[in-house]
This record gives structure tokens, C-alpha cells and sequence, in this order.
């Protein structure tokens, strides 16, 4: 990849040429929400480049819809489809190269570049997508192996249709929230001593509260009603990427959830990063998934050995004191099915997906201890203290604790990361 004009790009950044993620932010001399990309430690304001006069002729792409890049969600730009987003991301990296064939637009342009080069520092951001639906999968086969063999033994682990499907259920798109947001302990149905009382719940905080390590994808274009996205397809109904932590509320969980599956434990916060990476952006990091030796049903065959990414995941725990300790490490190569089978199975009795719905992979864990998703997993259903730095010690979230979520890959100078995805959990809001 060719460098960069801009200036403080290092080469560890998440934010290089070879990424170009798109999000939503309000800067201090335009308090409105509207588009941006992150190059470096800046944003580049896409409203303020649009007024450029050659803006028709560097992004010709686009083919008139100019204002997507002043709306308050990414969702118009999303729906002009995977080749415009293509397009559009090589322009842009044109744009910023060294060598780019358009110096007086901005690298020459120091008054157009004063206005459209922003430290990310000084921007507020936003959430990238308005998210009409969210459906979240359980795609990642340590994680779901570990917690069945804690609930059922090693030999019942596995459902019977784990292998055949892509699991999932409905989710709250209403409590989406962006990275940095503080997340509300939840109050709750719990059994405070299931053995002793199996059947008679308390309503009181979640005292075991978790995160999940997940992988997000956002629609582009949408199917009809009736009409089922073939596998082959699928890939054209992805706009991009986020990290996400789908928080949980395990005690809440394990009494609600026979016989239709988690509600109150999921619904009341789930975090994604700020920045959308475009599905262009992780085609080089392309590699191999989880194994399935069962033989699947045509509409899930991909024709592809590469169908999920190789991205490095980082989760890192901060205690109201300040110590930070990473208490995970793993990636995003440990799914067993990819977002293309998951498109085309949740369409399958013809579900129509609309442009900014959201799809999670599910916790995301790998084969060793320390690559672990949850905390579930990491304190082996609660038995078990996880050590922290400051000798401290977890089995699930306290309050003031906040965990941040990274994910990164390519190597140095090319890098392709997400941002934060950060969360602080805040005490429980009573009566």
C-alpha cells in the first residue's frame, strides 16, 4: 500500500491507508451528526469534502448522491451497494496517498485541509447505523462447546443441530449502544441460591454480569420478502464490520431463558465500535474457520475453504483503581460459520434484511484458556477467580469496572483495526 501525505500516521495504527473505516461524527464546528473516515490519529470529514468543486469528478461512484455523506447515519451510503462502497474507498485512498493525482483538493489546500483533517480527539462519535433489527448468532464453537459442557457434560455439549445450522436469536436493536457509552447494571429475576430454592426467584441487581467477545456485520442491501439470499450472494449484503461486546446477565439467563432463550439478560445494553470497516478492507485477512465435518444442507455450501477472517482480538479488563489487565486473547478465525451462511440461513423462509440491520457472530473463543470470550468461561462457570493486576480478582464484572474490546490485522504500516469498543459498568438504577 502506498503511503500517506497525512501527517502522525504510525505504523501500529489501526487506522492506515490500507483500511478506510467509515462513522458518524459531530465536530466542533458542526455539532450535526454526518460521515467521516479515520486515517491516522485524525478524521477526514466526508460532509466537508463534498462541498469541494471536484468532488463529482473524484468520486464518480457515488452518481449523484452526494448528501449521503451529510445524513446522521451511514445507512444511505450503505444501500448504494458493495461496488460504490468499493469505489468509493479507493478514492478516498487516491485522495490521501502521497502520490495522489488530486494534490490541490487537500494536500495542498491547507485552508480546505484546516477544515477537513480533524483529530479524532475532538470529535464526538456516533452510532454508524440506524438498526432496525439485531440478530445474534452463536457461531463460535470453543464457546459454545465450553458452556454446554458446564450445563450438560462433555458428551451433550453440543446440541443435536449445532453442526447443521447457524444458531441465532432475535435481539433489542433499541439498546445498541456506541463504544464509550456507560453500561447500566441490570435488575432482574434470579434464583440467589438455585439449589436450595430451584423455584423461587428474587428480583434484585445481576450479580453475575458478563461481556461477550464478539465479531458484528451490518447489512448493505436488502432482500424481499419471500425471497431468500443465496449463499453465493450474501457476500453483496455486506456493508461492514464492528467489534461488538454483547453483554450478559447470567443469573438473569439461566432462570429465564428454557423455554424460548435469552430476554432480560441480553436486552438491556450491547456495545459496538464507532468505526465500520468495510468488508473490502478484510478480504486480504481471509482464512480457514472451525472445521464442520457435517455434511450441510446446498443453501449453506460456500464453495470456499477462506469464508471467516483472521482478526487478532484483545479483551482487556480496567478495575475502578485503574489497574488494567488483558484477560483475553484470541480471533475471529475460531467461528464455525461464516456471516454469508448466516445471511442465507436467516433468510432462508424468505426473512427480509434491511439496510443497517445487524448480525453478531456470537462469543468468540478459541481452543486455550487464555482465548476465552466471556468471563463464564474464564471463572469455568463462576467456580473459578480470574487474577487481575493489583491483586484483584473477577468471577464476573463489578461495578466501575470497564472492559474495552480491540481487534486488529495486517501487518505494521498496513495495519486494519476497529478502534475501541468500551464499556463502564455503572451500579443499578433501583426502584
Amino acid at each position: 500500500m502506498e503511503s500517506t501525505w497525512v501527517p502522525d500516521v504510525s505504523p501500529e495504527s489501526p487506522f492506515s491507508l490500507a483500511n478506510i473505516p467509515f462513522g458518524i461524527v459531530s465536530t466542533p464546528d458542526d455539532p450535526s451528526p454526518h460521515a467521516a473516515i479515520a486515517i491516522g490519529s485524525h478524521v477526514l470529514d466526508l460532509k466537508v469534502i463534498s462541498s469541494h468543486p471536484k468532488f463529482a469528478e473524484i468520486f464518480p461512484s457515488l452518481n449523484g448522491h452526494h448528501g449521503v455523506f451529510s445524513q446522521p447515519t451511514l445507512n444511505g451510503f450503505a444501500a448504494l451497494g458493495r461496488s460504490v462502497h468499493r469505489a468509493v474507498r479507493g478514492s478516498i485512498q487516491e485522495l490521501l496517498s502521497t502520490g495522489t493525482s488530486h494534490p490541490e483538493v487537500l494536500k495542498d489546500n491547507g485552508e480546505l485541509r484546516g477544515k477537513a483533517l480533524i483529530p479524532q480527539g475532538s470529535v464526538k462519535m456516533h452510532l454508524p447505523m440506524s438498526i432496525g433489527d439485531y440478530t445474534d448468532f452463536y457461531a463460535g464453537y470453543h464457546h459454545a462447546y465450553a458452556v454446554g459442557v458446564m450445563f450438560r457434560g462433555p458428551q451433550n455439549a453440543l446440541q443435536p443441530n449445532y453442526t447443521h445450522l447457524p444458531v441465532g436469536y432475535h435481539g433489542r436493536s433499541s439498546s445498541i449502544v456506541v463504544s464509550g457509552t456507560p453500561v447500566r447494571r441490570p435488575q432482574g429475576q434470579i434464583l440467589l441460591d438455585p439449589a436450595a430454592d430451584p423455584g423461587k426467584p428474587t428480583t434484585a441487581p445481576s450479580r453475575r454480569l458478563d461481556m461477550e467477545l464478539e465479531l458484528g456485520c451490518f447489512i448493505a442491501t436488502p432482500n424481499e420478502q419471500g425471497s431468500p439470499v443465496k449463499i453465493q450472494d450474501a457476500e453483496q449484503h455486506i456493508f461492514g464490520y464492528v467489534l461488538l461486546n454483547d453483554w450478559s446477565a447470567r443469573d438473569i439467563q439461566s432462570w429465564e431463558y428454557v423455554p424460548l432463550g435469552p430476554f432480560n439478560s441480553k436486552n438491556f445494553a450491547s456495545t459496538i465500535s464507532p468505526w465500520v470497516v468495510l468488508a473490502e478492507a478484510l478480504e486480504p485477512f481471509r482464512t480457514r474457520g472451525v472445521e464442520n465435518e457435517t455434511p450441510l444442507q446446498e443453501y449453506l455450501k460456500e464453495g470456499r475453504d477462506d469464508a471467516v477472517f483472521d482478526i487478532e482480538l484483545e479483551v482487556d479488563l480496567e478495575t475502578p483503581s485503574g489497574d488494567v489487565t488483558t484477560i483475553s486473547a484470541t480471533s475471529s478465525r475460531h467461528l464455525m460459520w461464516s456471516f454469508p451462511q448466516m445471511i442465507a440461513h436467516h433468510t432462508l423462509g424468505g426473512c427480509p434484511m434491511r439496510t443497517g440491520d445487524l448480525l453478531g457472530s456470537g462469543t468468540i473463543s478459541g481452543p486455550e484458556p487464555k482465548q476465552r470470550g466471556s468471563l463464564l468461561e474464564m471463572s469455568e462457570g463462576g467456580k473459578k477467580d480470574i487474577m487481575l493486576y493489583g491483586m484483584d480478582v473477577r468471577r464476573f464484572l463489578k461495578d466501575g469496572d470497564t472492559v474495552t474490546i480491540r481487534g486488529i490485522c495486517g501487518k505494521s504500516g498496513d495495519r486494519v483495526g476497529f478502534g475501541d469498543c468500551v464499556g463502564r459498568i455503572q451500579a443499578a438504577r433501583l426502584g
